[in-house]
């Protein structure tokens, strides 16, 4: 099974939107207030208020339309003083719909450009705070309409993606019109001059935090005016001239914190801020490689009672040292400072500016990705994360969690986690901590800590603790969100989770089972359909196992799978519907799947359209499917009469020079249609030998052998044995007789020859123009050749048993010597192969040939492909329908008289009396 890992990577606004549905929040329809028998609208008011403050606003005015005490309850201003709408879409009807509950709405965070009107339809003139991701789009004008229109603001916040067309007059306009201004914090601005930093010097005199962070044109030099700061952020940004920076800001009169990271800051400028900055408590210069070039590791640790925060540094310790008095007891540094806040708000502030701060950089390091940062990790660089999983700040545990999502991600296109990074987040309790995460009422959490459960699952050791600590219920519930964002999340830590045995039966206990089912039905497809490509991967993984299977079609799941394979256009979802599809197929002979996904309107069309597709993936995928599904009879004369043939003749064609994995399932599919003679003579009419025959040829044992067996079924019609013949394909099928590493493609080589030189074709004959000789026909001594290649047949048979034991055993022909040789003969993979009647009947009938050769691989063939093991023991897989074969072309007096005549080769007898012995037990145990 296949198994994805998601990055942080720069979503579009997209694909955080959910539709809001304005007759949910302003309907006035009473629905019954009861269920499960309790009385809801008895509970009391605090506890109404109480459930109410855990809904996001969309279930809050869902649950509020119910009756007339919810609605009350749910309008009063304690519940709408703040609206998280980062996962919805969020424009002006939605806004107007609000606007009745949000004239008391103080905290406001918003998805990205589109929602800058919608902000001023909202009418929030109380509003105080604004948190803006995806803010890529928004103009100078908007920014500017938002300050005018909400002028208590004291909290700014745009990012963590660049806001590319925010500039100066934007910064001016929010100085003019927002006087109240405490905390500015932009990432990736256009630029910032010196009389937009110097307006808000002169009209915010509050302002105590600034963040100009990843910008590339920014007044360092007026930033040195504003007086009021106490923290100063400038991580990431390019092009400061740090040597009139340190001498500037170094006189910033309240100046406590200083991030630096990310820059290119030298040690001269660093050591001028420890010296000279009066009131400087914490400098942050996390990945500043100017800087950590230059520095003497070991004398950077007496910085004056200032604390400097590196790479290099104990983060932990530095961080504990501003409250702690024991700082070898402190391992969790901000869970520590949460719970003995001593009631110094200036010490408070300085902690909850670094929390922020650092998630910043760390996560930004963790985007990179980069080897060299192995070592940080390890030594205190996930113990950090997990510290900053329990911040108050529900920004920061954001932050936290994305970034554990992100630093254990090897490589996101090959499914790779660095288990090492995974293994430190297991052991510092990190899976119990994402977990609660995940229980969090906000859905943005719930979608991050999701993620990074998804992604450190793909280690063994974190999936069997998600398991164990209920992650896979937690998964489930989350699965079954309204959320699009939340449902896309938890559907892939399924999907991850589901990629071995361990924890299929689990989901399925959890409810997973339809919980994945519903996502399809309920989310209709999009331009990028991530979720869906999740959702049907999981049930992909899921399908593989046999009860998870009659879940998946209990659920409804053969529909949806079909209704995405038909109509879905993105091909990550293609692929994995029709992974799932092949997979829930393989159980055709345990269950009734197989069937009614061929009886599924639609499906084997699907199917065969899938296999024309641009992307690899989903033809392999599709052809897989088809290949599972041709496994039931009437499947199988289905997909030939919907075109199926003529797919996968070009799927075989064109895939020589395409994946292992795609050669195998256009010949395994080709293997499946071929087993019928009418599907046999169209695949050779349609010029499919000659791609076979090039498969049979690969050095790679799956696809040769997959291409023997179709070219087994295909040799054994006339016409068919003659196109291999004179498509060249004696040598290649002589070759895989001979040296296969698979007993099965060895096996099926020398039937598909011994059809071919049995006698039906004459000893010279001009051969035909095939669709693949371009008219061309030449003639062959068929005697030759056959005599060259039943040669090689016969050292494929003895090669099997060791001469001496055989010797032994045919000179005394008691059971033990027999089932000895048994044994040594006997090909497991072959007791899965379901001969029809026509071939026993040939079987028989070249056990009267008077070719040694013949005689001798007809009963290896029978003892194979009818006697196995499998077969013997009750209830072999095809063990009844050999054995009415059998007794119908009267096999038992054949069989008598081949082990009793003294001309027939001894290999021959033996075998016969096997066969005769096993087809006698067998009747003894089903009577």
């Amino acid at each position: 099974m296949s198994e994805r890992v998601r990055q942080k990577c720069s979503h579009s606004e997209e694909k955080y939107q959910t539709n809001i549905s304005l007759e949910t929040l302003d309907s006035g329809c009473l629905n019954s207030a009861t269920v499960c028998g309790v009385d809801w609208t008895t509970l009391p008011d605090d506890t109404v208020i109480q459930l109410f403050s855990y809904l996001n606003y969309r279930d809050r005015a869902s649950l509020a339309s119910t009756c007339r005490t919810f609605r009350l309850l749910g309008s009063l201003p304690c519940l709408w003083g703040s609206l998280d709408l980062r996962s919805y879409k969020f424009d002006t009807a939605a806004a107007v719909s609000l606007s009745l509950r949000c004239k008391n709405l103080q905290r406001l965070k918003f998805p990205g450009a589109g929602s800058a009107d919608a902000i001023v339809s909202l009418q929030a003139r109380e509003l105080r705070e604004i948190s803006g991701d995806f803010c890529r789009d928004i103009t100078d004008a908007a920014l500017s309409v938002i300050a005018a229109r909400h002028e208590m603001l004291e909290s700014i916040h745009l990012g963590p993606d660049p806001c590319e067309r925010i500039s100066s007059d934007a910064i001016k306009a929010l100085a003019y019109c927002c006087p109240r201004l405490r905390r500015l914090w932009m990432s990736g601005v256009k630029e910032a001059n010196g009389d937009a930093i110097n307006a808000l010097a002169k009209h915010c005199r509050q302002l105590m935090e600034l963040g100009f962070v990843e910008s590339d044109n920014i007044d360092e030099v007026a930033l040195g005016n504003l007086s009021s700061l106490k923290f100063l952020s400038v991580a990431g940004t390019r092009n400061l001239k740090w040597g009139s920076v340190a001498q500037v800001w170094s006189r910033l009169p309240q100046l406590v914190g200083l991030d630096v990271s990310r820059t290119d800051v030298n040690l001269s400028s660093i050591t001028r801020f420890l010296s000279l900055s009066r009131n400087l408590k914490v400098l942050i210069a996390l990945n500043c490689p100017v800087f950590e070039g230059e520095v003497d590791r070991n004398t950077m640790h007496n910085n004056k009672g200032r604390i400097l925060l590196t790479l290099f540094s104990d983060i932990v310790k530095g961080v504990a040292s501003l409250f702690a008095d024991n700082l070898e007891s402190v391992t969790d540094v901000f869970q520590h400072w949460k719970e003995i806040r001593n009631g110094d708000k200036n010490l408070d502030e300085v902690v909850v500016w670094i929390e922020w701060a650092i998630s910043h950089s760390l996560l930004r390091i963790a985007e990179n990705n980069l080897k060299e940062f192995d070592d940080f990790w390890l030594t205190q660089g996930a113990a950090v994360l997990l510290s900053l999983l329990q911040s108050s700040q529900e920004e920061v545990q954001e932050r936290a969690a994305t970034a554990v999502a992100t630093f254990v991600v090897i490589d996101d296109e090959d499914a790779t986690v660095h288990c090492q990074r995974a293994e430190a987040i297991l052991c510092g309790d990190g899976i119990r901590m994402l977990l609660n995460l995940a229980r969090s009422c906000q859905e943005v959490l719930q979608s991050e800590a999701a993620k990074a459960i998804a992604n450190l699952s793909i280690d063994s050791k974190v999936a069997k603790a998600v398991a164990e600590s209920g992650g896979i219920d937690i998964l489930a519930n989350l699965a079954k969100s309204t959320n699009r964002l939340v449902a896309e999340e938890a559907a892939g830590g399924l999907w991850n989770l589901s990629v071995g045995d361990e924890h299929k039966g689990a989901i399925a206990e959890a409810g997973g089972v339809k919980a994945l089912v519903d996502l399809i039905f309920k989310w209709p497809p999009s331009s990028t359909d991530v979720l869906l490509e999740r959702a049907t991967g999981a049930l992909a993984n899921l399908g593989a196992d046999e009860k998870c299977s009659m879940e998946v079609a209990l659920a409804g799941g053969i529909h949806a799978l079909v209704m995405l394979a038909r109509t879905c256009k993105f091909e990550g979802v293609q692929e994995q519907a029709a992974r799932a599809l092949a997979n829930l197929a393989a159980h055709g002979d345990s269950n009734s799947i197989n069937a009614a996904i061929g009886q599924e309107a639609g499906a084997l069309e699907a199917l065969v359209q899938l296999t024309y597709s641009q992307n690899e993936g989903v033809r392999q995928e599709a052809a897989g499917a088809l290949w599972n599904l041709s496994f039931d009879d009437k499947n199988r004369e289905a997909i030939s009469a919907v075109g199926g043939v003529e797919a996968l003749v070009a799927l075989a064609q064109s895939s020589l020079d395409a994946s292992q994995g795609l050669q195998e399932r256009a010949a395994g599919a080709l293997w499946g249609l071929s087993v019928s003679e009418t599907n046999s003579t169209a695949i050779g009419r349609q010029g499919g030998i000659a791609p076979l025959i090039a498969l049979a040829s690969s050095d790679v044992e799956d696809v040769h052998e997959t291409a023997a067996g179709a070219l087994w079924n295909l040799a054994f019609y006339r016409d068919n044995a003659l196109r291999i013949i004179q498509d060249d394909g004696v040598q290649p099928l002589v070759h895989l007789c001979s040296s296969s590493n698979s007993k099965m493609a060895r096996f099926m080589a020398a039937l598909a020859l011994v059809y071919m030189f049995d006698g039906r074709i004459d000893l010279a004959v001009p051969v035909g123009p095939s669709p693949s000789s371009q008219g061309s026909s030449k003639s062959l001594n068929i005697d030759g050749v056959g005599r060259m290649a039943l040669k090689h047949v016969e050292e494929f048979v003895s090669s099997f048993y060791e001469p001496q034991t055989f010797n032994a055993a045919a000179a005394t022909l008691v059971p033990t010597a027999l089932a000895q040789i048994a044994e040594e003969i006997r090909i497991p993979e072959a007791g899965h192969l379901r001969c029809s009647g026509a071939e026993i009947d040939r079987y028989v009938r070249m056990l009267r040939d008077p070719s040694s050769i013949l005689k001798s691989c007809s009963a290896f063939a029978l003892l194979q492909n009818a006697f196995s093991l499998q077969f013997t023991m009750p209830g072999g897989r095809h063990a009844m329908h050999h054995s009415c074969l059998l007794q119908k072309a009267g096999a038992a007096r054949v069989l008598r008289a081949t082990a009793a005549a003294s001309t027939a080769p001894i290999q021959a007898k033996i075998f016969t009396k096997i066969v005769l012995r096993n087809l006698e037990n067998h009747h003894e145990v089903s009577s």
